[in-house]
């Protein structure tokens, strides 16, 4: 999954209205991996408390498309790639970008690839935390995907992905695309004269998603926003939430100041 290249600009960059589900081809060619990355601090994961070199840290990254990002992320955040015990797991529906990612991965010992459906059955997420002894990731990326599960599945979707999120994860950094996002994609749609997304007419969770969607995590999903890293170029805010509550295991350095 990914997103829609600038929202109130249209794109033809192979028919990215044709994506129905924001897996577009050669994505990280318009929205490069900077583009995030320039607001996300290089020691999150030490400000986060994940610095215990006998532990392995986990990440996932939902709708990582090719994998660039990812593995730009990986780097990023970790100063000795391939000394560390930091494992980030991307995953995308589409299986030509998974092998895509799989091809071109560099960091085989740290980043690896699995082609599925966040919505589907996520019992693969399992058996990965399962073999490195964890119940849950200790980060969550979900970059720019929830609009494509609100289009295809509905606020229902929406909802259930995020409490999908909020129970595999004890941070979850979340982007949701803004409304007019929405608008621009169903335009595209419509000009390439495919059928509307099912649930676009129908959606009643609309006009500010991200805020929405904190209010769900935080009153549905023991998460509480403990950070916004700002907005991206492209409007989109970078929030960051903490999972809150019993089974954690130990207490999390809260970042930076709620917002």
């Amino acid at each position: 999954m990914a997103t829609c290249r600038k929202c109130d600009e249209d794109s033809d960059i192979n028919e990215p209205g044709a994506a129905l589900y924001g897996n577009f081809i050669n994505y990280y060619t318009f929205n490069p991996p900077e583009n995030r990355l320039s607001l996300i601090p290089s020691t999150l994961l030490r400000d986060l408390g994940y610095n215990d070199s006998r532990q392995t840290t986990l990440i996932l990254d939902v709708g990582c498309n090719s994998g660039e990002l990812s593995v730009a992320l990986y780097k990023h955040l970790v100063e000795t790639p391939g000394e560390t015990n930091v494992h980030l797991l991307g995953l995308d529906l589409d299986e030509t970008l998974i092998r895509r990612a799989q091809e071109n991965n560099p960091l085989e010992g740290g980043v690896t690839f699995t082609p599925l459906d966040i919505t589907g059955d996520c019992a693969p997420l399992q058996e990965h935390l399962a073999r490195h002894g964890r119940s849950s990731f200790h980060l969550t990326l979900c970059l720019a995907v929830t609009m494509w599960v609100h289009l295809n599945h509905g606020d229902a979707g929406l909802l259930r992905l995020l409490s999908r999120l909020a129970e595999l994860s004890r941070h979850l950094l979340l982007e949701a695309q803004p409304w007019k996002c929405y608008r621009s994609a169903a335009r595209r749609l419509r000009r390439l004269g495919r059928s509307e997304f099912d649930h676009f007419k129908s959606l009643k969770v609309r006009g500010d998603v991200s805020e929405q969607a904190r209010e769900h995590l935080e009153k549905h999903c023991d998460m509480e926003m403990v950070r916004s890293f700002g907005s991206t170029a492209w409007d989109r805010k970078l929030l960051l939430f903490k999972r809150i509550g019993n089974g954690l295991g130990h207490q999390h350095a809260h970042v930076g100041n709620r917002v």
